[in-house]
């Protein structure tokens, strides 16, 4: 099963951000109001170009290429792994047109009337259905977000009743995109761990039965972007995440780099990839996740569509082998997944906080 609060919490009003900009108010509820420190600081980024693009992985190249090629791709794999913990990957064998079907279905929820998205409530201290996820308390700051969100394989994790009948494509459009994405996220993998020097199935044999879950997340336009946040800075807890960045939308995909906020532009008919916390910890360190958070536009609205892919509850999760000697000693402990993952749903975001759950250090209390 999915991991679950076990006790209740008190969350108070959750405004939906859509039928706050329908209402045309300029101003903003406090519940959004970022304090000063967390603010976006947009003019502070302008400074970057806005073509700025993470490393670009060709992943026919890897697939079909010549030894050159592959050997070219492999090391660009690596270096984006180290050094951005994101890529974008084009030429992925996803037919273009289930990528334009998915955000058709998804705009088309998002665009039913509030009552009807209601029917899929996501409940407080849950992860699946309409509504705002990792919100625990009734004074924590909320995202400029709707989100709807659904656990996907192992069956055992889907919750059926919030699966919506309207827009009547929706689960056949779902079920087709996340058989493909689940096989590119293998695919990845594979070539992560040639790229590590391992066996290229050690993922794979590792796993299990990977955990896969989809959200979809709409970003209305906001009157005073210079105060709210799309999304929380975070970290992922998956081993991969995969995002599709709604076509035409503007950038709002934000990647902490160096200590400053970068604006990443997505390339056309690509995905962007993210190394997620367990691979953060399988490599040691060498492979980290990175901090992203997603900011909002005065004028456009903006949707996105992320998959998690990470491995099996019942797994136990530590450095491999190959990561550790002499020189890297171990940075991280042994643990279950599952335990991690129920850490990580049941805490709000606060950027690579709930990493720390698996450090070695003295102030680990887990």
């Amino acid at each position: 099963m999915a991991p679950v609060l076990d006790f209740p919490i008190n969350v108070g009003r959750i405004d939906d951000v859509q039928e706050l900009k329908k209402a045309r108010k300029t101003e903003i509820p406090n519940r959004f109001v970022r304090d000063m420190a967390e603010r976006p600081m947009l003019a502070a980024t302008t400074h970057f170009p806005l073509s700025t693009s993470i490393p670009v992985i060709d992943l026919s190249k890897l697939m079909r290429g010549n030894k050159q090629e592959f050997h070219y791709e492999i090391l660009k794999l690596s270096s984006s792994c180290e050094e951005w913990g994101f890529f974008q990957v084009i030429n992925h064998g996803i037919d273009l047109d289930l990528l334009e079907k998915i955000e058709k279905v998804a705009m088309e929820f998002f665009m039913l009337p509030v009552e009807e998205k209601q029917k899929y409530p996501m409940a407080p201290g849950t992860v699946q259905g309409y509504g705002q996820a990792f919100v625990f308390s009734e004074d924590q700051k909320l995202d400029w977000c709707n989100m709807f969100a659904l656990g996907l394989v192992p069956h055992s994790i889907r919750n059926p009743k919030l699966w919506p009948t309207n827009p009547p494509t929706f689960s056949e459009t779902v079920e087709s995109y996340s058989k493909e994405i689940r096989k590119l996220c293998k695919d990845l993998l594979r070539f992560i761990a040639l790229s590590l020097g391992v066996g290229g199935n050690v993922f794979e044999e590792m796993f299990g039965v990977s955990v896969q879950a989809m959200r979809m997340n709409y970003y209305p336009a906001c009157p005073r972007p210079d105060l709210v946040l799309g999304l929380s800075p975070h970290s992922d807890g998956s081993a991969l995440t995969v995002l599709q960045q709604g076509k035409g939308s503007t950038v709002g995909l934000q990647i902490l780099k160096n200590g400053t906020w970068v604006p990443i532009q997505p390339v056309r008919n690509a995905l962007v990839i993210n190394i997620g916390d367990t691979i953060e910890v399988l490599t040691n360190g060498r492979y980290k996740s990175s901090e992203h958070r997603a900011v909002t536009h005065k004028e456009k609205d903006r949707l996105s569509i992320v998959t998690f892919y990470a491995p099996s509850y019942e797994i136990e999760i530590g450095p491999m082998a190959e990561m550790v000697d002499e020189n890297n000693p171990s940075k991280y402990r042994r643990y279950n997944h599952g335990e991690y993952s129920k850490h990580y749903v049941t805490n709000k975001l606060q950027g690579k906080k709930t990493l720390d759950f698996a450090k070695i250090s003295p102030k680990n209390t887990f």
